[in-house]
């Protein structure tokens, strides 16, 4: 493998048979040398989970034609490390995670282990992106996606992203290509899961739940992930891993006295 060869990794949390994950490589193909590294079941809610204390399985598999690829055991974010560390021996040119099936919006990204791959390849310089489609089917019609994920990938290698660029990409679900209204660059909207649990008893009485909720957004503003979203839009959302808040610090230090 040359290191004057424009490398493309491409990883998921849905598992390395999805049908998103083969809609992604044959979308950023014509970009470079695609190396696929993907968890070899489903590893989704995730978020930036790591294997610690138990090995470690790698096993290259023939299941794209003509692009290398490898199955992994563990999570989304182990895949990154290891296609670095083991099988690329460098980093790649980028990283694309996905096409995830479901929204990784708002607050999902916290969640997502689609977004926690790519973070993680942002967090070792590489620019990375995360792409997910609204629609859940295991036979979602991926055309509109594969657009939008060429499209993207080209303009972020197009524009020599600094390292550690890191988009979260959502797409959404319309009725025809003619509805689709375009690539918007959004902020993430203030939404959530409000959540509860469903309390069951199995065939001994003994119970169990079930994790249920319902979205809510509380964010009114035309410039979210999730405006866009549902006014045909599909979202880009730059995302940052400092999670250090800059405005109460600086209102800390004038104000909080140790």
């Amino acid at each position: 493998m040359g290191t004057d060869e424009r490398i493309i990794l491409v990883t998921n949390d849905d598992g390395i048979t999805a049908p998103g994950i083969a809609a992604l490589v044959e979308a950023v193909r014509p970009l470079g040398k695609v190396v696929v590294v993907a968890p070899d079941s489903p590893q989704s809610g995730k978020g930036h989970a790591i294997t610690i204390g138990i090995p470690l399985r790698l096993n290259e598999v023939d299941i794209f034609e003509g692009v290398e690829a490898w199955q992994c055991s563990g999570t989304p974010v182990d895949c990154v490390k290891l296609a670095r560390d083991k099988i690329l021996h460098r980093k790649p040119d980028i990283c694309v995670s996905g096409i995830n099936h479901g929204a990784n919006h708002s607050i999902n990204i916290i969640y997502s282990g689609t977004m926690s791959a790519a973070m993680e390849a942002a967090i070792e310089g590489i620019p990375s992106i995360g792409f997910s489609y609204l629609d859940y089917s295991f036979s979602a019609d991926f055309t509109l996606c594969k657009k939008v994920a060429y499209n993207v990938t080209a303009k972020m290698l197009e524009n020599n992203a600094p390292p550690g660029t890191l988009f979260n990409v959502n797409i959404p679900v319309v009725e025809d290509a003619h509805a689709f209204k375009g690539i918007k660059i959004c902020r993430q909207a203030n939404a959530k899961y409000v959540e509860a649990f469903d309390e069951r008893l199995d065939p001994h009485g003994k119970k169990y739940y079930w994790l249920t909720g319902e979205f809510k957004n509380m964010d009114p503003g035309e410039d979210s992930d999730v405006w866009a979203l549902e006014n045909n839009y599909a979202s880009l959302v730059p995302v940052q891993f400092d999670l250090t808040n800059y405005r109460m610090k600086e209102e800390m230090e004038r104000t909080w006295k140790f």
